[in-house]
């Protein structure tokens, strides 16, 4: 009963972002048209960073597994990976050399902090034991 209330919840969710993404393309469309000084360049970036943050919300409404800690893990993979994705956008896109660095930071500890939660869920024996001190 909870798994299938929590599951509805998390399709619910992801069902908004995917509105609310495509919702704002009609205005989008209308200020482009209206401004054209706006680069292309940016736009790539909305758009791209509109599709990470949708991927990373969809891959963290998970079904609940009843153990809180794999449960855990499971959801920071694609946190994670989504702010590694949003960090490559900054890398790509950006200027600012503070949060080209941050960036850079980002994608290299979070990719580190992604293969210890993948292995963590993959190994047979409980995430809690293999944490406790």
């Amino acid at each position: 009963m909870v798994r299938n209330l929590v599951t509805h919840a998390c399709a619910f969710v992801a069902g908004v972002a995917i509105t609310m993404a495509f919702a704002s393309l009609p205005t989008n469309v209308k200020s482009e048209l209206l401004s054209a000084s706006r680069p292309a360049l940016a736009n790539e970036f909305d758009g791209a960073l509109r599709t990470v943050m949708i991927q990373m919300d969809a891959g963290m409404c998970i079904t609940p597994s009843g153990d809180a800690d794999r449960d855990f893990a499971r959801t920071m993979i694609p946190h994670h990976q989504g702010a590694i994705e949003m960090a490559r956008l900054e890398l790509l896109y950006g200027r600012d050399a503070r949060l080209r660095r941050l960036a850079q930071g980002i994608v290299v500890e979070q990719s580190q902090e992604i293969a210890l939660l993948r292995n963590l869920v993959a190994s047979n024996s409980s995430i809690s034991s293999d944490l406790s001190p």
